[in-house]
């Protein structure tokens, strides 16, 4: 097979929808280019919102991508426990939803450096196994935890035992997993913010042409590194 093609290049602001998964989505823009296509950060299948999706040459700017910090809005139903953390889980417990005083309690304790365990349905390696393909066949571990940083966790609303939440966190932060600290799990999730890159930019994938790509040089002047 002959190496993918280094033009076009530059970096695609994607609105991933509900349903596919982010390989899809890389899969969908490389039809497109016909180059070479990498990301710099996955969502779930059930989350949405902004993907970095690089093409071509701007493959080699992932390092300077992948560990930028990253903002969500999520809804975390504190009313069950389902078994991913997610709405694609099945539902393990079920609980009474706290009230304001506690949930603000619950919250003040994930706010900064904090450890989590990795969500059981994540695609780390156990044993060399990823960990989702362990989960789905019953078999059960103790996931690692995780150091992650949470800048900012905030209450937009809640209602009916349903919290959503406004959170900017540093690169490799598990919602999901701050979702299950919480007593609950997350129901919806949608990434606005991946460092100084906004989801009001992306455009969806249908929509997406080649000449949308943001250049080279503009992502490395956005980001702070050197050209």
């Amino acid at each position: 097979m002959p190496p993918r093609a280094l033009e076009p290049a530059g970096v695609a602001l994607v609105d991933k929808p509900v349903g596919p998964s982010s390989f899809a989505i890389v899969a969908q823009i490389r039809r497109i280019t016909g180059a070479r296509t990498g990301h710099a950060g996955t969502l779930d299948p059930f989350a949405t919102g902004l993907l970095l999706v690089l093409s071509g040459r701007a493959t080699k700017l992932a390092p300077w991508l992948v560990g930028l910090d990253k903002r969500y809005l999520a809804d975390v139903d504190l009313t069950a426990r389902t078994s991913t953390g997610d709405p694609e889980g099945e539902i393990v417990e079920r609980l009474e939803a706290p009230g304001t005083e506690e949930l603000e309690r619950r919250l003040a304790g994930l706010r900064g450096e904090i450890e989590l365990p990795i969500p059981a349905a994540s695609a780390v390696k156990i044993g060399g196994e990823r960990a989702y393909r362990l989960a789905r066949r019953g078999v059960e571990v103790e996931m690692p935890l995780r150091r992650s940083t949470v800048y900012a966790l905030d209450v937009i609303a809640y209602m009916g035992g349903t919290a959503t939440l406004d959170l900017r966190v540093g690169s490799g932060t598990y919602v999901r997993a701050i979702a299950e600290a919480l007593g609950g799990h997350c129901r919806t999730l949608r990434r606005t913010e991946v460092g100084p890159f906004s989801v009001a930019d992306a455009v969806t994938p249908e929509a997406f042409e080649p000449g949308r790509l943001l250049p080279e040089s503009e992502i490395l002047r956005r980001v702070g590194a050197p050209t």
